[in-house]
């Protein structure tokens, strides 16, 4: 697997050189959001505006108004936690072209419940005007900044940052309101999304060498939410359907699919892995994907009990991931 580090850094460089409408804005977090290297290619372009969120929106909205495109970086719980107010009504509202690059966003960050941005979707998909757009791998990354500059109105990314995979075709990009398709069966129906990615992809490739037929679906547009290929899978499962996502199962990805199923009068078994209803504590990534069962084995169990049967499948047969070092080069700090 070809790990790379500061995607986003080094490619919004390249992307804004021939858009000098772009302006990147800055809450004090510069370097942990991968701008540092934008503020110097195009210092004229870069806004440091301190913490004080609720200003940057504002502000953000203001420069849309004058034709900028403004594009916010910070941790995703300051974004919508701090000023979701002026989100809603100087962003949203008036369906100003505000792209909103949240970091760090669920279990990423062993900053515990202040710093985890677990009820971003959510709160956001609720607000009109708004799309919600999430990475999961470097080709992501890579292809979101272009996806969020072509839509007209507000948008609100789930960002990753420091050293991240590429799990997908450089020339696959990201797409809006279509899911990329990873596998096809009738067994069961799978849609993951953001780093939930990867671990569903363990898990599917040993659930297929016990002959489990699924249908895997990598989900990048949380909102909107009208992909058909979502409910062409959902009508083919035979044992059920399972989201898996980095976010409260209220509101979030389980949430979406519910709501269409039950809109199409699909009648499937639906099981939603995420965070159950409950804050998450500090700690490392793997540590608490594991213990809030976001992880490859958690998946296994969920199908195992969709299907009433035991594979009996062991740790080792899932391969390894790679694990970034809490300090590196590629990131300013642990947080």
């Amino acid at each position: 697997m070809e790990i790379l580090a500061k995607v986003h850094a080094k490619h919004l460089v390249k992307w804004a050189q021939h858009k000098p409408e772009v302006l990147v804005l800055s809450a004090d977090l510069t370097s942990s959001t991968e701008i540092d290297l934008f503020r110097d290619a195009y210092p004229e372009r870069f806004l440091s505006m301190g913490i004080a969120e609720q200003n940057m929106l504002s502000f953000a909205g203001g420069l849309a108004r004058e034709g900028f495109i403004p594009l916010i970086h910070t941790f995703a719980v300051f974004i919508y936690r701090r000023a979701y107010d002026q989100i809603a009504m100087s962003v949203a509202y008036p369906n100003l072209p505000v792209k909103m690059f949240g970091f760090l966003p669920g279990i990423m960050t062993p900053g515990g419940a202040s710093h985890q941005a677990i009820e971003d979707i959510s709160v956001l998909r609720s607000l009109p005007n708004m799309t919600i757009l999430e990475c999961g791998d470097a080709t992501d990354v890579e292809s979101v900044l272009q996806l969020a500059y072509e839509i007209p109105g507000p948008v609100y990314v789930r960002i990753l940052r420091g050293e991240i995979p590429r799990l997908f075709d450089a020339n696959n990009p990201m797409v809006l309101g279509h899911a990329r398709t990873l596998a096809e069966g009738t067994d069961v129906a799978l849609f993951s999304s953001g780093i939930c990615i990867e671990e569903a992809m363990r898990a599917v490739r040993v659930l297929q060498n016990r002959g489990v037929s699924i249908n895997h679906m990598h989900v990048t547009t949380l909102k909107p939410f009208n992909d058909p290929s979502v409910l062409a899978a959902v009508a083919k499962a035979k044992y059920g359907v399972v989201t898996m996502e980095n976010h409260s199962i209220i509101g979030g990805l389980g949430s979406s699919v519910a709501e269409v199923m039950a809109e199409a009068g699909i009648g499937r078994k639906l099981v939603r892995i995420g965070i159950k209803d409950t804050f998450v504590h500090g700690a490392s990534k793997p540590y608490l994907m594991r213990e809030y069962g976001l992880d490859a084995v958690a998946l296994i169990g969920e199908v195992e009990k969709l299907m009433e049967e035991q594979f009996a499948i062991q740790t080792e047969e899932l391969g390894e991931v790679y694990l970034a070092p809490v300090h590196s080069a590629a990131k300013a700090e642990a947080l």
